[in-house]
């Protein structure tokens, strides 16, 4: 599946986006920023407050429980303001 950052959590990370897969048993959003940050200190960084972060499946806003199954792109990113 196809993976985009934006923002400072593209920044941390060090990256704009990359294709990965994830092991059997990573089903949910949540699961997957879980796998993500074993991945390295920069993924780390980039979720260490999971909550803070957001995601879209396929351009879809989600919450972290959301399944991922059929999921062709998950893009991560920091709340965002208007003004």
């Amino acid at each position: 599946m196809k993976l985009v950052y934006f923002a400072w959590v593209r920044e941390r990370i060090g990256k704009t986006e990359e294709t990965v897969e994830p092991p059997e048993g990573i089903a949910t959003v949540a699961d997957l920023v879980r796998w993500l940050k074993g991945k390295g200190e920069e993924y780390e960084y980039a979720f260490e407050n999971e909550a803070v972060v957001r995601a879209a499946i396929d351009h879809v806003h989600v919450k972290p429980e959301a399944p991922l199954a059929g999921a062709r792109e998950i893009a991560f990113f920091p709340p965002m303001t208007g003004g």
